[in-house]
């Protein structure tokens, strides 16, 4: 039997704003253990900061809060996942109706903040259509629930999902087949943005093939390299170090190599990660042997 109370994971993040912006339009949250009674959650939101999009730093912090507390809700109901027929439930959940319910949260959240602070306007101005309120609060997400059981992450525009396994392999689960172009990208103000929702699925059969790092960023990191194999030995980078040094250390320097690839980039940039501690306690119970999927 595993011990819930177990911590896990220890965690680091840091958000810098992008030379030259009044705003950092980035949101972050990092926290949990990863144990089962307090799971590790983790995300990262990009507003998209143009004129059309004059909130989206508060939507990108509206995405965020309303990724943790439906993130809370679902970590909950894995605890019991092992249970036969429980995980395809949940994962079933996870790839429909989490997002649903995501997206509608942060609708919710965005238009009745709308309605609370109205923008001075002349008599008579049309009111304005509910895509078009939303629109000012444009962003991005990325957000991951990491538990004894269970690691899922969800993505709805650019950004990156970096995963370093037990073994040292690197993969970028969430990337899309083709990347965005220029500035181009699917947002939670979208007309349909719970289909553009991406999802990763990785139950943990054996304790000691949990992943090692995992590492969410907001695309103003992936943006500071010349092409993806820069952010990918970025990545291994950070891995090394904090395999041979800890995390004390690469805390204390993060700040700084952020802002580095801010300078690159001309983005803000974000960027949270969980470094997984070596086991100490029994493998999970066995569990209905599903493949990974992701959507």
């Amino acid at each position: 039997m595993v011990t819930l109370g177990v911590r896990r994971w220890e965690t680091l993040a840091e958000s810098v704003r992008g030379v030259g912006k009044k705003l950092n339009q980035d949101w972050y949250a990092c926290e949990g253990t990863g144990s089962g009674d307090d799971p590790l959650l983790l995300a990262v939101a990009d507003g998209h900061g143009s004129a059309a999009h004059s909130r989206s730093e508060i939507g990108a912090r509206f995405a965020v809060d309303r990724f943790r507390g439906r993130a809370e809700l679902f970590a909950r109901a894995a605890r019991d996942c092992h249970e036969r027929g429980r995980l395809t439930r949940l994962m079933t959940y996870a790839r429909d109706d989490f997002p649903r319910a995501l997206v509608q949260d942060w609708r919710e959240e965005a238009l009745g903040h709308w309605s609370r602070h109205r923008p001075v306007a002349d008599t008579g101005t049309p009111e304005p259509r509910q895509s078009e309120k939303l629109l000012l609060y444009g962003t991005t997400l990325i957000g991951a629930v990491l538990t004894p059981w269970l690691f899922v992450a969800w993505q709805i525009g650019d950004g990156d999902l970096a995963v370093v396994e037990h073994d040292g392999t690197l993969s970028r689960p969430l990337a899309p087949a083709e990347e965005d172009l220029g500035d181009e990208t699917e947002s939670l103000c979208g007309k349909e943005a719970w289909s553009a929702v991406r999802m990763h699925w990785a139950p943990v059969f054996d304790e000691a093939r949990t992943p090692r790092l995992v590492v969410l960023s907001t695309d103003g990191l992936s943006k500071s390299f010349a092409s993806a194999d820069g952010y990918r030995q970025f990545v291994a980078g950070l891995d090394g170090r904090l395999t041979t040094e800890g995390s004390e250390g690469v805390r204390a320097v993060l700040p700084e190599w952020l802002r580095q690839a801010s300078q690159y980039s001309g983005d803000d940039t974000t960027l949270a990660a969980a470094l997984r501690h070596a086991p100490t306690a029994p493998a999970a119970p066995p569990m209905d042997t599903e493949p990974k999927t992701e959507t």
